[in-house]
């Protein structure tokens, strides 16, 4: 059996130049990164007069060690949807290096569902995430520099809220001491690090709509207090022009393809479970610009990536989904009926009727909180049995949504067929979209309305500190502001050991800080960091590259 690299590099692609003019994109906007990538300009989005197309959201169960194939069955249903002859573009996230190293491997789709080049993807693409690092980076340089000049904006180094950020899991630059070594070396204070896709640069550059938009956000930013609590921003240092400049040409969506040819808009990739999780607005936009069918995912599971889709992505931009796909696999819902890894293969009905519930709570949040159509798509593996996935299909249609077995990983887009005829028929329903939450709301009152209607806890626990900043924000006129949730990816709860639909459980929130810039304000939960750290054995240690430069060890 090939590996998913192996499929990929026997895989002879489309020129880009080719896949560009298949939807419509004139030579002028195309700027080419070798035969098989390239960036679009922006400004394709001004001068483009095109009805939007249909907005597709696949999003899946509480991830498990199992494997559930989101991006697999995104893929997989964009190419589906192009033999049914539909004009179909993708929009997915851009992998970090982090987990490409860390677990994952890769993160470009599977089997014969792919992405492609995806060694490139995986592995600094058109160096986005570098730019983004260097704009955060930059703004950490000037915040030290005007203390050492002075400090003539006052600010207090203990409220410097502004970390430096890398694209890698290191946990030992969570918390550093930085400054140190005399007068010349700077003011010595504590410091630390967040992973790239945690720097609030990321969430601004997902949601810009323009240069000019871009340029604003970015000076919003608040990177620190005065010592009687007043807000410094990115503005107030005058680094938001040189911060542009640096992120000008990377907020040019990237045009890649699937093994199939389908178009594919690969642009910004803040994590769900310590940020936003989802991908560019000018990707997402420039997509349903140039096809029926836009196909786009959110990260982990329904209740971080499709919440925050839908209450912060579709808020501030101004976007309606016309279908969801929640993805799940029998092994996966075995698994959060509590059947350990390497029991999975055998049937056992009573542990998937244990963990179906997992499922059945995501597809009720997006029917009945969000008031969206949706399908579930069973990722097939060979040791499902019939009996398993009747089950599973019973339990669905109680709900009134239909179950769709794909197989795209094994078949590509003839294992899709089925479920793009599902989603086709979704996308003609009308419906009545809603958020979870009103924009008036206060920021106390909509962290409660997520925990309890999406993760169905029975309340939330602030800590006393966190009470007092929320009044804070408030004050500061940031009560509008829709709430992101850092939360564990595995669990509705702030526990990854929780796995099912847990119930009886409460919520804590141990800090929260405005992003002004990004539009929002994050709402820490549990034990969520926004570093992670390598596994005992990190994936980077499977991964080579032999003489004539060909990669090994991506999956």
């Amino acid at each position: 059996m090939l590996s998913d690299i192996e499929i990929a590099q026997a895989t002879k692609p489309r020129h880009i130049h080719d896949v560009a003019e298949g939807i419509g994109i004139d030579e002028k906007y195309v700027e080419y990164y070798g035969p098989y990538k390239a960036k679009i300009d922006y400004n394709l989005l001004r001068e483009k007069q095109h009805k939007p197309g249909k907005l597709i959201l696949v999003t899946a169960i509480n991830p498990t060690p199992a494997g559930e194939g989101k991006t697999t069955t995104t893929v997989g249903l964009s190419d589906a949807l192009s033999k049914r002859g539909k004009k179909v573009v993708v929009a997915l996230r851009e992998p970090s290096l982090g987990p490409v190293f860390g677990v994952k491997g890769g993160a470009a789709g599977g089997g014969y569902a792919q992405v492609i080049p995806m060694e490139d993807i995986n592995l600094h693409f058109t160096g986005d995430f570098h730019a983004i690092g260097a704009a955060n980076n930059l703004l950490a340089a000037m915040i030290d520099n005007h203390i050492q000049q002075g400090n003539a904006l006052g600010f207090d180094v203990r409220k410097i809220t502004w970390k430096r950020c890398v694209d890698m899991n290191d946990r030992q630059l969570r918390n550093i001491v930085c400054g140190l070594g005399g007068k010349a070396n700077g003011v010595p204070r504590e410091d630390g690090f967040d992973i790239t896709v945690a720097s609030e640069i990321m969430a601004i550059f997902c949601l810009a709509t323009s240069i000019t938009d871009l340029k604003e956000r970015l000076a919003r930013i608040v990177v620190g207090y005065t010592r009687d609590d007043k807000p410094i921003t990115a503005g107030d240092l005058n680094a938001q022009g040189a911060m542009t400049a640096l992120l000008k040409d990377a907020l040019k969506p990237n045009l890649v393809q699937t093994l199939e040819g389908t178009p594919s808009f690969v642009h910004g990739g803040p994590f769900a479970n310590i940020a936003h999780g989802c991908n560019s607005i000018m990707a997402t936009r420039m997509a349903m610009a140039l096809g029926d069918y836009c196909v786009t995912e959110a990260g982990f599971g329904a209740d971080l990536g499709a919440e925050k889709f839908l209450d912060i992505k579709c808020r501030l931009c101004g976007l309606k989904p016309d279908a969801v796909v929640i993805v799940a696999t029998v092994r996966a819902l075995k698994n959060h009926g509590g059947v350990p890894k390497a029991d999975l293969n055998n049937e056992n009905l009573e542990a998937l009727a244990a963990g179906m519930p997992n499922l059945l709570q995501h597809v009720e949040n997006i029917t009945k909180v969000y008031q969206l159509p949706c399908v579930v798509a069973i990722n097939r593996f060979p040791s499902d049995t019939e009996a398993e996935l009747a089950l599973v299909e019973t339990k669905c249609k109680e709900l009134g949504v239909n179950v769709v077995l794909s197989e795209v990983w094994a078949k590509g887009g003839e294992g899709g067929l089925a479920l793009a005829d599902e989603v086709v028929r979704l996308c003609e329903l009308p419906n009545d979209f809603t958020f979870s939450y009103p924009d008036d709301m206060g920021l106390k009152e909509k962290i409660e309305a997520v925990a309890s209607k999406i993760y169905h806890a029975d309340g939330v626990d602030f800590d006393p500190k966190v009470l007092k900043e929320i009044e804070h924000l408030e004050a500061l006129g940031y009560r509008g502001m829709p709430v992101c949730m850092a939360k564990t990816q595995y669990s509705f709860s702030d526990d990854p050991l929780k796995l099912g639909a847990p119930k009886g459980f409460r919520i804590m929130v141990r800090n929260i800080k405005v992003s002004a810039g990004a539009g929002f304000v994050v709402a820490l939960t549990g034990d969520i960091m926004t570093m992670p750290g390598l596994p005992k054995v990190p994936a980077a240690e499977r991964i080579d590259v032999d003489e004539t430069g060909k990669i090994s060890g991506l999956f």
